[in-house]
């Protein structure tokens, strides 16, 4: 953890025109308006109860209204019943209120909800509506971009429901969490810009936690991560999440993530 808090404090200090691009979390800012794009994410998760590991897949279209609105349409599918199929859908959507521009640095502020339904059966006491549980999730984010280091926190209300297939959520657990992230990244190539076609190399470093309300459970995790972007337009994001402290039943301890994402303008 140590190491972890040290490196963090080396991207926030380090002088150096970054992409404000996340990949376990969303930043304040917004796709192109006018534009739509697709995106496609492999999750491999291990499931701490039955010690294997399961594959989410979660193709996704995501549409640029204007400048300051942006929505996204998900669908879930997995294998965590050794049969792969659908298993639920995600509706989430970003409105951003607040940009301030400088030389060389902006800073944006952003609030956002997700709706969504999910079939599966619910035995974790983790809440995560975009693969595990239907509910909802309000919060907001906050993103500041100096030179090529972006620096990013939110905060999130997060609400399950029961699931469909008449799976209802435990009485024993609680359905309400708190969510928080702070995620640093820094634009690692190219080290000048020439053009809009090179190849960008961002390195990223995450922390993922969420507190249940009502109980004293909550968790921390990890997420360090690698990012290709290919003519300012499709984008590759490798990535691998772990637990560094939590004291909750979760579906996933641990897991690794290949995102392909596509921009049409």
């Amino acid at each position: 953890m140590k190491n972890i808090v040290v490196l963090c404090l080396l991207f926030f200090t380090s002088k150096i025109k970054a992409q404000e691009l996340f990949v376990y979390t969303e930043p304040a800012s917004n796709m192109p308006a006018k534009s739509v794009g697709l995106r496609l994410s492999n999750n491999w998760m291990n499931d701490d109860k039955a010690n294997r590991i399961n594959y989410f897949l979660l193709p996704e279209i995501m549409w640029g209204v204007n400048k300051n609105l942006m929505l996204h349409a998900e669908m879930i599918a997995s294998d965590r019943t050794r049969k792969f199929g659908y298993e639920g859908w995600s509706l989430y959507g970003k409105y951003r209120f607040l940009s301030k521009d400088g030389v060389h640095n902006h800073f944006r502020m952003a609030a956002y909800a997700r709706v969504s339904s999910n079939n599966s059966h619910i035995h974790q006491e983790e809440i995560e509506i975009n693969a595990n549980n239907s509910g909802y999730e309000v919060g907001l984010i906050a993103t500041k971009l100096i030179n090529k280091v972006a620096i990013s926190a939110s905060s999130s209300f997060e609400k399950a429901n029961n699931n469909a297939n008449n799976n209802k959520f435990p009485i024993t657990h609680s359905n309400k969490a708190i969510n928080y992230t702070l995620s640093f990244g820094k634009l690692m190539l190219p080290k000048s810009y020439d053009n809009y076609k090179q190849t960008n190399v961002n390195f990223m470093i995450e922390l993922l936690g969420q507190s249940i309300v009502d109980r004293n459970k909550a968790y921390l995790d990890v997420a360090p991560s690698i990012q290709f972007i290919f003519n300012s337009q499709s984008r590759i994001d490798i990535g691998y999440r772990k637990q560094i402290a939590g004291n909750m039943i979760r579906m996933s301890s641990f897991g690794y993530l290949i995102r392909l994402e596509h921009l049409i303008f």
